[in-house]
């Protein structure tokens, strides 16, 4: 664990997507995102940006983040907890990030005109 709040844990992603990927789960079990509370949603809110700071701070070359859930089976889920992915993300880690989480359907990412 490398940080938690009274609603999350924080743990890096054991298959990272990048370095630094970090889970950040939630203390009561549920499915999917869904099924958060109010008062989940701003705890993972808090997490989230306490992760972003000490992720930039451990390595100056991130500069943004891509972050989501896998909610159902058809959207890749394959853990039956929640769990938010926090990615950083680093100038010239793909060719192209334009479209962002679009390119997880290929063809999806270039949208623009």
């Amino acid at each position: 664990m490398i940080g938690y709040n009274d609603e999350f844990i924080a743990i890096r992603d054991g298959y990272p997507v990048t370095p630094g990927h970090t889970l950040l789960i939630p203390r009561r079990h549920i499915e999917t995102p869904f099924e958060f509370f109010g008062d989940e949603m701003l705890a993972l809110s808090r997490i989230m940006r306490q992760q972003k700071r000490i992720i930039q701070a451990e390595d100056s070359s991130v500069e943004g983040f891509n972050i989501g859930f896998n909610a159902g089976t058809a959207a890749g889920q394959t853990v039956p907890h929640a769990h938010c992915h926090l990615i950083p993300r680093r100038k010239g880690d793909v060719e192209d990030p334009i479209g962002g989480i679009r390119n997880v359907i290929p063809g999806k990412g270039n949208y623009i005109l």
